[in-house]
């Protein structure tokens, strides 16, 4: 059942390349419809799972390659059937924020459906070669998406992303090709290869090219300059996608891949320098500095998208922070972090881009501060005051769940670490409020040459209004009953932690 979130997804991208492109609406209902079937195979798949446990199942296995032992195999765990739920709610509601799309709309959805299709496929594979192809699959229609239909600097945008996305991937498919071939070359399973024996000495150099190829993807520091660049150009639902699930395929493949396979490229290399001993302790202070430079940079930003954007390079800093803690509550916050950071940077992202800048056609922070938006948008005002609250961690919010567990597991690790990490929560509360209080609740006034913007905005719609109800419900059920998450998530670190992939 759950494979036909791939199908129906890229079945979906044909149909709407061959819609008439004088119909948008029939494209944008078209989308709609395949994107909740996606998300209802998603929700029944989870379902379904917690009836044995979240044990990893097989769902299709059929040979692909035989003579290199390439199988077209796609299975599921509990981490897997998480972000494949986050996958159908970013589609969902990237859909509702795309409403008003009316340049080639079908091309649009065409893409955009392509590339969820190619995600769904990455969060199933359970065969290397496989996993690779989908990865490639969901780069080309982030490229179109951006150049097409962006705004700021779009081809600029586009171009970063996509020659960062190709570096990233070359880097992971000579890790890939060198494990294949280390094994006897007989095949690309993920469990197959995980218990291959391969000598430490190789997985200690193996680990951190795979492991920066994904974290590229991720945002980690300091490769991390596509993703606010990106973020700006993008359309709204773009950006959603690459905040909500792009960059989560990067830290997928982080664990997915890099950890699982090569768990001794992060043992101690007998010696140290500066207290950095190991490539756990590398990718752990490049984690730390992501989270605070990332806020820092959000802190001073003039352009309301730029901060969103930057806050997610903060935010995936957590993740993959919480990946290299390598014990279990530290593993299992990183995996949280991911659902929870998809939704809510995803709210962020269609508010800004999408409700304000639709109508206000502007972004600065300081024009916006002068329009009184509090007042005009009253929903968009209390939108972000809640998606604010969200991202900054508050009790009651997914937000605070996993970066809680991520701090705890990480002071278990290495204290330093937490103490680094939590500078960069102080400062995302300032930024989150400095943003809040410029773009809705200032009491600025116009200058005297400036001219004052009276016009009448437009009212909201109802995909903007279900968009954000469908991602503030999914970020505040998380944070009231984390249980609903974490009883997916648990089992299948406990089982990586065990002895890797089984």
């Amino acid at each position: 059942m759950l494979a036909w979130t791939i199908y129906l997804s890229f079945a979906g991208a044909l149909v709407e390349a061959l819609l008439p492109k004088n119909r948008p609406a029939l494209a944008r209902w078209f989308a709609l419809v395949v994107a909740v079937a996606g998300l209802a195979l998603a929700l029944l798949s989870f379902a379904a799972g917690a009836t044995n446990h979240f044990q990893r199942s097989v769902i299709v296995d059929v040979p692909w390659v035989s003579g290199m032992g390439i199988h077209y195999l796609l299975a599921a765990d509990g981490i897997s059937l998480v972000v494949v739920l986050l996958t159908g709610l970013a589609a969902v509601a990237g859909v509702l924020f795309s409403w008003n799309i009316d340049l080639r709309t079908n091309e649009f959805f065409a893409f955009f459906l392509a590339l969820i299709g190619g995600v769904y496929g990455v969060f199933l594979s359970y065969d290397l070669f496989l996993l690779f192809v989908f990865y490639e699959i969901a780069i080309v229609p982030k490229y179109f998406l951006i150049a097409i239909w962006g705004s700021t600097r779009r081809e600029y945008g586009a171009m970063k992303l996509a020659l960062y996305s190709f570096v990233g991937s070359a880097m992971v498919l000579i890790g890939l090709l060198a494990a294949y071939a280390s094994s006897g070359g007989h095949s690309t399973g993920l469990v197959e290869l995980a218990h291959a024996g391969l000598p430490a000495s190789e997985q200690m150099w193996l680990f951190p090219l795979v492991f920066t190829g994904f974290a590229i993807l991720a945002g980690m520091w300091p490769f991390h300059t596509w993703a606010p660049t990106g973020h700006v150009a993008a359309p709204t639902a773009a950006s959603m996608l690459l905040a909500g699930v792009v960059m989560k395929l990067g830290a997928y493949g982080c664990l997915r891949v890099a950890i699982s396979l090569f768990p001794r490229g992060l043992d101690p290399w007998g010696w140290s320098f500066l207290g950095i001993g190991s490539w756990r302790d590398v990718f752990a202070v490049l984690a730390v500095i992501g989270i605070v430079y990332g806020a820092l940079v959000a802190l001073a930003q003039t352009d309301f998208k730029f901060v969103i954007g930057y806050s997610s390079v903060s935010h995936m800093g957590f993740v993959l922070l919480g990946l290299v803690t390598l014990n279990q509550i530290g593993m299992t916050g990183a995996v949280l972090q991911m659902f929870s950071h998809g939704v809510i940077a995803g709210l962020l992202f269609a508010i800004v881009g999408r409700i304000v800048y639709e109508r206000t056609h502007t972004r600065q922070l300081a024009e916006l501060e002068t329009m009184h938006l509090s007042k005009r948008l009253p929903f968009a005002s209390w939108a972000f005051v809640l998606a604010g609250m969200a991202s900054m961690g508050l009790p009651g919010f997914s937000g605070f769940v996993a970066e809680l567990q991520v701090l705890v597991g990480s002071w278990v690790a290495k204290p330093a670490w937490t103490v680094t990490a939590g500078v960069g929560i102080v400062v995302g509360v300032a930024y989150t409020w400095r943003a809040l209080q410029k773009a809705f609740f200032s009491d600025a006034t116009p200058s005297a040459h400036v001219h004052e913007h009276g016009h009448e905005l437009a009212a909201i719609t109802w995909p903007e209004v279900a968009g954000t109800v469908l991602l503030f419900g999914a970020t505040l059920a998380v944070g009231l009953y984390p249980r609903l998450l974490l009883d997916a998530i648990e089992p299948a670190v406990k089982t990586l932690l065990a002895g890797g992939v089984r």
